[in-house]
């Protein structure tokens, strides 16, 4: 027997304009879905690129740090590779 683990649903009240519910009326009739599976989907999807957004800016700063450790390295060791010549 497969245990089905489902996550807690909480309700969230959340006030929007009526122009932006007629449009979330139209959208679930359109695509089959309830407005609030609508919505759910709307707020992941929103929350992924915003956890993307804050990924990506994390590893640009890394990599830039990286690139001024490197660019010491090779200052350290400028004078040490003109020695063989």
């Amino acid at each position: 027997m497969q245990l089905q683990l489902q996550q807690r649903k909480v309700r969230l009240n959340v006030q929007i304009s009526s122009g932006l519910k007629n449009k979330l009326t139209e959208l679930s009739a359109f695509q089959g879905k309830r407005v609030s599976t609508l919505v759910r989907e709307s707020i992941e999807e929103k929350l992924q690129d915003i956890e993307k957004k804050i990924f990506e800016e994390k590893m640009k700063c890394a990599y830039q740090a990286l690139s001024e450790e490197n660019l010491k390295i090779s200052e350290d060791f400028e004078y040490a590779d003109s020695e063989n010549l």
